[in-house]
Formats: C-alpha cells, sequence, structure tokens
C-alpha cells in the first residue's frame, strides 16, 4: 500500500474514532498494556538485534552514544511503559470538554468543546518506547497517527506495532486503521507532502531532524530541536540543594532533551569551588569555553560561565537557549519571580531539576513529546496538547437578520 491510501484511510479512521465511547478506548489501552507485559521477552529479543546492530553504528559514527542509549529497552523502560498506558486509561477523556457555555440570547447558545487535531504524523528517532506512548494518546484523544522511526530500532518498532494491534484487533468496536506505520525514507518525504489528509506532524529527534521537516512541509509542526537547558546559581543559593539538583539535572539521564547543558553561576556565590567539587566527583566534565552556548551534549559533559547578576544570567538563557526548561536555585523569592516571568522557556523551575519537565511526572499520563511552540501547546504534550476545538451553536431557527435590524438583542450570558 502506498503512502497516500495509507494517509487517506488515516483519516476516515480520525473520523470514526472522534465519537468513540470512552468506555472502548479505556478497553482498548488496558488490553494493549496487558499484551505488551505478556510479550516483553519476545519484545527484549526484538530490541537486542536491534541493539547489536547499532553497536556498528555507533562505531561508524552513524548514530552517536546518546542515541544508542536511547535505543535500549529493559525491565524498568518497558514496565514505565506498560504503567504509561493504564495510567492514560484512568485520565479523564479529553474530547468534548465544555470549554464555554454562552448563551447568546434566549434559545440561542454556544459552546466551545474540544475534539481530536485529526490525523497526527510522527517521526522519530531510537526510543522505541515511543511507539507505545503515542499510540495510546492517540487513542486516549481520539486522534489517528502515522509513526515513522528511525532504522535503527525498526525490530523493536515492529514487533511493539504488532502486538499493539493484536489486542486492538480483540475489542469490539474499536475503528481499524487508527495506528499505522510506515518504515522508509520515501515514506517521510511523502508524508511531509500529505497536508491534505495529515493535520500536525511531530518530529523526535535532534535538531537536524526538526529542522528539515519544518523546512520540507506546509503542515503545522510541533515540536523542539534542541534541549538546550540552563540552570542559574543565585548569590543566595544553598550549597547543599544546587549540588543535589545539579547532579541530578546532568547525571540521572544527560541523553535526555531535559538533561541541563549550562550551568550559570552568580559571580558572587561564596561557594563554587565546593559546587565544583562535587560535580567533578560526580563524573561530570566541566568545560569553561566551549566552541559553542547552543550545544546539546547529551553526556556527563557540563560547560558553566560566571555572570554578573541575574539580568545577565536570563539575557544568557534568553539568547542561547532554545526555549524548553531552565532554573534558578535561590532563596531570594523576588529574584525566582523574576527568572520565571522574564525566562522564555516553556518550563521555568525554582529549586528544582530540569529532569521534571515530562509529561509522565506531570500527570499527563504519557507525552508525545516537549514543544517549544507559542501556539497551540507547550511543554510538555499530553492529551490536552493532541485536542482543539470547535464551536457548536445551537438555536431554535435564529436568524442574523432580526439582530442587525434591531428586533432583537444579543445578552452573551455565560453559563460555564
Amino acid at each position: 500500500m502506498d503512502f497516500v491510501e495509507i494517509a487517506k484511510n488515516a483519516k476516515t479512521a480520525s473520523l470514526e474514532i472522534a465519537d468513540l465511547k470512552e468506555e472502548i478506548k479505556n478497553d482498548a489501552l488496558l488490553k494493549i498494556a496487558d499484551d505488551i507485559d505478556a510479550a516483553k521477552e519476545e519484545i527484549f529479543d526484538a530490541n537486542k538485534l536491534d541493539l547489536d546492530a547499532a553497536e556498528t553504528l555507533v562505531t561508524s559514527g552513524e548514530i552517536t552514544k546518546s542515541t544508542f542509549n536511547r535505543l535500549k529497552l529493559d525491565e524498568n523502560k518497558l514496565r514505565d511503559m506498560v504503567k504509561g498506558i493504564r495510567d492514560i486509561a484512568k485520565l479523564p477523556d479529553p474530547v468534548n470538554k465544555k470549554l464555554l457555555v454562552r448563551e447568546l440570547d434566549d434559545g440561542l447558545t454556544l459552546y466551545k468543546v474540544s475534539c481530536p487535531i485529526g490525523v497526527l504524523g510522527i517521526i522519530f528517532e531510537a526510543r522505541p518506547d515511543v511507539i507505545a506512548q503515542i499510540s495510546a494518546l492517540a487513542i486516549k484523544s481520539s486522534n489517528a497517527v502515522i509513526l515513522k522511526g528511525g532504522k535503527e530500532s525498526v525490530n523493536t518498532n515492529k514487533k511493539i506495532m504488532s502486538v499493539i494491534k493484536a489486542a486492538l484487533d480483540k475489542v469490539d468496536g474499536f475503528p481499524k486503521n487508527v495506528l499505522n506505520q510506515v518504515f522508509t525514507r520515501d515514506d517521510v518525504g511523502e508524508m511531509l507532502k500529505c497536508d491534505k489528509y495529515i493535520n500536525l506532524i511531530i518530529p523526535r529527534g535532534g535538531n537536524s531532524l526538526v529542522k528539515f521537516i519544518k523546512e520540507n512541509t506546509k503542515i503545522p509542526v510541533l515540536g523542539h530541536a534542541d534541549g538546550i537547558c540552563h540552570i542559574f546559581i543565585d548569590e543566595s543559593a544553598d550549597l547543599g540543594m544546587a549540588q543535589k539538583v545539579v547532579i541530578d539535572a546532568k547525571t540521572q539521564y544527560p541523553s535526555a532533551c531535559n538533561s541541563v547543558e549550562t550551568l550559570l553561576i552568580h559571580k558572587d556565590f561564596p561557594q563554587t569551588e565546593a559546587l565544583m567539587g562535587a560535580l567533578e566527583l560526580s563524573d561530570i566534565k566541566l568545560i569553561s569555553n566551549p566552541d559553542s552556548w547552543a550545544f546539546e551534549y547529551g553526556d556527563k559533559i557540563l560547560a558553566y560561565k560566571f555572570v554578573k547578576n541575574l539580568e545577565d544570567a536570563i539575557e544568557h538563557i534568553n539568547t542561547f537557549g532554545s526555549g524548553h526548561t531552565d532554573a534558578i536555585i535561590t532563596t531570594d523569592k523576588n529574584n525566582a519571580e523574576m527568572f520565571m516571568n522574564r525566562v522564555d522557556s516553556a518550563g521555568v523551575y525554582w529549586n528544582v531539576s530540569t529532569r521534571f519537565a515530562d509529561g509522565f511526572r506531570y500527570g499527563f499520563g504519557a507525552e508525545v513529546g516537549i514543544s517549544t511552540n507559542k501556539t497551540h501547546a507547550r511543554g510538555p504534550v499530553g492529551l490536552e496538547g493532541l485536542t482543539i476545538y470547535k464551536y457548536k451553536l445551537t438555536g431554535q431557527g435564529h436568524i442574523v437578520g432580526d439582530y442587525a435590524n434591531g428586533l432583537k438583542v444579543f445578552h452573551h450570558k455565560d453559563l460555564l
């Protein structure tokens, strides 16, 4: 089947799932979770094939070590994958929520109601758990999806999707073609041209991937290119807190997009030496003069810079940051509020590790990715970010002419 046919079928499926009962969607999610858990050994076997092949790709320089790390599935990741799907099933249905109810006149009522976006095109690298996360979110938010994973995870992706589709076949009333998977570079090109059927593209990968997609499609794109996250150590910062937060933000999962890449230190912070010593003891390589302040290391490497004051730190972040997540460590409430108001990022934190920028940790159940956009959805994009809204207007034969001629008058009374 060619890509356009897949996209057409997905569009049809998106219209069918748009008003699917919540009970059917939740039943589908729970069956998927159970079946993935039951098939975990088969999934691990498929993942091992990808890992073995990826070792050669790392050696040849075709993929980075951080990409290889994202590719690996283990018991913990699979457990989190299954739990994430079950958590999504527990969340309220994001579709058909009344966002506004306004009586324009007697018997003439306007409703603003959440609805699915339609067809999502997902292009991602490594991270095979993306398949399960996005499939679950798409089902719960009543969207259809076309997934294109990287070649480095093809065996794992195929296996997980086969388990998911087999589970859906057991669910009475669940539409066909809601979840679709493609594999080739040509499919990516076709996806980017398919604005007639696809409503939103969500890339999950490096800067070059996102840049290429944004430059080669008319379809709206939701995502982020880089995760250039900062932590600013203010003059009044508590040393123990600063050490704990920075070490977590750099070492807990260095290849994650919400890992800190640049440490900004107030020039008058009195315990710099102790802070830097603790970072080095945690096997963090410190760099004082990087080639670029806008580089995502994805490793235990941390660039650092001394700044004159809070304003200097904010200016640096807004100049070199990627709009992802940035944090301040301080005991000064006013400085914290100024930082969080003026830093132009999707996530701004006070005395908190940047690693909290995650849909699961926010209670969204899971996420399709982090968005640094300033329209529609921003930050970790979960269920609500996969819905848009429509206006429903109900009346009793009302016509505009009566209002234009002054026979009737709007009273615009909000009922919600």
